[in-house]
């Protein structure tokens, strides 16, 4: 009779020991899941961010103009460490500036003694590339056409695969280090070069 209860007993304790088990294996799930979602919505100022204040950086290839002067007239790459290198004046850090400091800066160095009441004119021939990895079908470095939404950047790398997330996706602006989530259901968002967005996993 004893030994009938005893292992009774000792049932009912492993049934609990597997119960608490699987509470707390559900309740990492739960965490890592808030985890995974936990990127900041994205804010109205990237939303709002368009090439008008667009950073330069590595992999632009830019037209500088200095007008009258058609030997200093020429397209110029910003190499990977930021740099334009401009005859007679020498390197220009370009890197995470706009295009109007580095126009500036061209202007204000030309004129010290090498030209005349300079005029500079910068432009943006070919932006950098934007990157997209995880859930599609072609993840990878493509290149950047002006005006471009999150959703058109999805299409091109070949649409989603069955295990992504179609509702929500994650955008890291080039001149940041943070993710934001950016909802598919809202406003399009447009990308800038040297974006990544990130497609995660939809949970079963």
């Amino acid at each position: 009779m004893d030994s009938r209860h005893d292992g009774g007993r000792r049932a009912g304790h492993r049934l609990a020991l597997v119960m608490a088990g699987m509470m707390v294996v559900a309740g990492a799930f739960g965490l890592g899941g808030c985890a995974a979602a936990g990127a900041p919505p994205i804010s109205t100022a990237d939303v709002a961010a368009g090439l008008e204040s667009y950073h330069l950086g590595a992999g632009d290839r830019v037209r500088v103009t200095v007008f009258n002067e058609p030997t200093l007239t020429g397209e110029y790459n910003i190499t990977p460490g930021g740099a334009l290198a401009f005859p007679l004046i020498g390197v220009v850090a370009a890197g995470g500036r706009t295009i109007d400091a580095v126009q500036q800066e061209l202007t204000a160095k030309l004129a010290e003694g090498y030209v005349n009441d300079p005029r500079v004119s910068v432009e943006v021939l070919n932006y950098r590339p934007f990157y997209i990895l995880g859930e599609v079908n072609r993840p990878g470095e493509y290149s950047y056409a002006s005006g471009m939404t999150v959703e058109q950047a999805i299409a091109r790398a070949g649409g989603f695969t069955y295990r992504a997330n179609e509702k929500t996706v994650f955008l890291r602006r080039q001149t940041g280090k943070a993710e934001s989530a950016v909802s598919l259901r809202s406003a399009q968002v447009a990308i800038l070069p040297g974006d990544t967005i990130r497609i995660g996993e939809r949970y079963f």
